[in-house]
């Protein structure tokens, strides 16, 4: 339990820094969830303009410090093949 001001202050930050990158996983999981279903449905305009719209809001997550550089190029590289396939 947080005794000193400092930490009892260093705990909120955390609670408050916490909820902010909940909120930015939650964002980037739903661009990614909106690819995978316009890939699922077969089509391709769709899905490509979904990988365009999801593709900053990684690299925004990559940024913010919420998802590793080499995950999220990892992952537009897998879902912009599986786009290019529908083809």
């Amino acid at each position: 339990m947080a005794n000193t001001p400092q930490s009892k202050k260093r705990a909120r930050q955390n609670d408050r820094r916490a909820a902010i990158n909940k909120a930015r996983r939650s964002r980037i999981r739903t661009f990614l969830r909106n690819v995978e279903e316009a890939i699922a449905s077969g089509d391709q305009e769709k899905a490509k303009s979904a990988l365009q719209a999801a593709q900053p809001e990684l690299m925004r997550g990559v940024s913010k410090g919420i998802v590793h550089k080499n995950t999220a190029s990892r992952k537009i590289s897998r879902l912009s093949s599986r786009v290019k396939a529908l083809a």
